[in-house]
């Protein structure tokens, strides 16, 4: 999911990660309070176990002490690209949606932390035969849409079968992908069906192509959301999707705020994800990190019932909030799973001493001082996360020794490559911070023998440009969390040469045989321990190659309001836990 393109520069993400909600407190020199910041490296490697079907009945466990009724606010950048399900592969757009949309597995947040996949509309995590080729689903009773029609049969077929559409080109490719016959398929709108999706009374079947033991965690994500058939309006569906959760759209002004009201269909007992404590949810857009932290700080008026999905305490208050012991107690600091980095287009840079040019050149220390130092993240030498099983660490670049990047190093590959002066063209998003990044990256790319051109595009369309396989940028700031967890879910989407196209994530474009040939052989190893070692090589391949820098791992800090009550991490979703959330008498 991208916040990472799951995880939101996400904007991520799916993705699971440790559960552990870790504590940060950091002063203005970062040396003095090492011990005292999460660290990602030693963090806890992800782990989301499958629970039973009696975990996956409601309603939800209830949260000791919330409170039902007022109005709970964001203060955000960005409004959402995409609202329809089919369409979501943004963590900010899966995070916002948890309320509305309900897919037949989800991930159940425990009182503790913990996460564990479940049955949401279906009875349970589902059922494999075939040694993962077939899964079934059984679908609960009195699951009812906003309007009051029940769920239907026809809808759940019709939810998948909708993802074969021409007009869907920015959500998951792994069911289209998998389902057998979904290669020639063409979507349900010319009055065909998908035979590999089968009904029989309140049973789904999927006949895969391929044996996928972890197909249950793939329906997890947001981009598998139901839709009903009879209130499908094709591309119109991304601005009004329908709901099934606890909440229903209310009103939306594009850009600007998006409301959700109570879904009086909702029926708790049949939910064991999601409470619904508030009455409201107001999402309110236009809000830069450094006005929202100074309005969390003040924490006046609605400000107080307020929380972000996407900005972060900003880079020039995290010394003065994480070191006030009253302001920190309103900070959730989590270690996440995502890798933000900067994929490099093959297509445009094809000489591999330019690109690792780019690798020995990149400015590191200097970005994450501007972050806000070791708080915010830890620098990346990797594709793979230090929390995702698979990860194997390893430092090709020289990030640990020169930290501050290697100009004379990047330099001599130039001379050597007979590329002098070659030209750059960056793409990053709009936001202040991200301005500061990009002129730090230009200086040290331009130090280094490049030719940089900064372009800035809109927050809001950032992947859907960058997806364009016709773009005319050389490097992209983007990232990636697992969309569960394995390495398949970081490798196969975002670096194999079967996933380039309009809308896909292998934003890179790499498309070498030899890397192709790992994934789809590392996919196909049974013994976990080995398929984790085979994922690591696949990772240090990629890097070999040099088709992306390795940025940071991040280490996230959400303040809100006081009037906020428990604000945990949603680990399946990667993000904070919108319907556990209450608003404070």
């Amino acid at each position: 999911m991208s916040f990472s393109r799951r995880n939101f520069l996400i904007a991520t993400g799916v993705a699971a990660a440790s559960t552990t909600v870790l504590s940060a407190c950091s002063s203005g020199d970062d040396s003095k309070s090492a011990s005292k910041i999460p660290s990602v490296s030693n963090a806890k490697t992800m782990n989301i176990p499958v629970g039973t079907k009696a975990d996956s009945t409601g309603p939800a466990p209830e949260v000791a002490g919330a409170v039902k009724g007022g109005t709970i606010y964001s203060l955000d950048q960005f409004d959402m690209d995409h609202l329809d399900p089919a369409q979501i592969y943004v963590s900010t757009e899966g995070a916002i949606t948890r309320p509305i949309l309900r897919g037949l597995t989800g991930y159940k947040v425990d009182d503790k932390g913990g996460t564990t996949l479940v049955g949401d509309v279906a009875t349970d995590a589902g059922t494999m035969k075939d040694g993962g080729k077939t899964w079934s689903f059984t679908i609960k009773d009195g699951i009812k849409w906003e309007d009051g029609a029940e769920l239907s049969m026809d809808d759940v077929r019709h939810s998948f079968e909708r993802l074969f559409a021409t007009f869907v080109t920015e959500g998951p490719r792994y069911v289209q992908q998998w389902l057998v016959g979904g290669d020639k398929y063409k979507g349900p709108y010319d009055g065909k069906s998908l035979s590999s999706i089968e009904v029989s009374g309140k049973t789904v079947t999927f006949t895969l192509n391929e044996a996928r033991t972890d197909f249950n965690y793939t329906l997890a994500m947001a981009g598998y959301g139901l839709v009903p058939k009879k209130h499908d309006t094709k591309e119109a569906y991304d601005k009004r999707p329908y709901a099934l959760g606890p909440y229903k759209i209310g009103s939306r002004s594009v850009g600007k705020s998006l409301t959700y009201v109570r879904n009086e269909h909702w029926d708790a007992s049949t939910d064991p994800i999601r409470n619904a404590y508030p009455d409201k949810f107001v999402f309110q857009f236009g809000f830069q990190p450094i006005a929202a932290t100074d309005r969390y700080i003040a924490d006046k008026g609605n400000d107080q019932y307020a929380m972000s999905i996407f900005n972060e305490v900003a880079a020039e208050r995290i010394a003065q909030v994480l070191t006030n012991a009253t302001l920190k107690k309103r900070v959730l600091t989590q270690v996440d799973t995502v890798t933000y980095y900067w994929p490099i287009n093959m297509t445009r840079v094809k000489d591999l001493k330019v690109r690792q040019a780019i690798n020995w050149a990149w400015p590191h220390q200097q970005l994450q001082t501007i972050r806000g130092g070791r708080s915010t993240s830890e620098l990346a030498t990797t594709i793979l996360s230090p929390v995702t099983p698979g990860y194997t660490k390893f430092d090709l670049y020289g990030v640990d020794k020169k930290p501050g990047g290697d100009a004379a190093k990047a330099k001599a590959l130039l001379k050597e490559a007979g590329k002098e002066g070659y030209k750059l063209v960056i793409a990053y998003q709009q936001s202040d911070n991200a301005v500061k990044q990009a002129v730090a990256i230009k200086n040290a790319l331009e130090a280094a023998g490049f030719t940089v051109v900064n372009k800035q595009i809109d927050k809001t369309t950032f992947y859907t440009q960058i997806g364009k396989i016709d773009n005319e940028y050389d490097l992209f700031a983007a990232g990636w969390s697992p969309d569960w967890p394995n390495g398949y879910s970081v490798f196969y989407p975002c670096w194999s040469g079967k996933n380039i196209g309009d809308g896909r994530s292998n934003y890179a474009q790499l498309n070498d045989p030899s890397v192709n040939k790992a994934i789809d052989a590392a996919a196909k190893i049974a013994d976990t321990a080995e398929a984790n070692k085979a994922w690591g090589a696949v990772d240090k391949q990629i890097m070999e190659l040099s088709a992306v820098v390795p940025d940071y791992h991040s280490i996230r800090n959400w303040m809100y309001g006081s009037k906020i009550g428990n604000v945990v991490f949603d680990a399946g979703n990667t993000c904070i836990a919108l319907t556990k959330l209450y608003a404070k008498k």
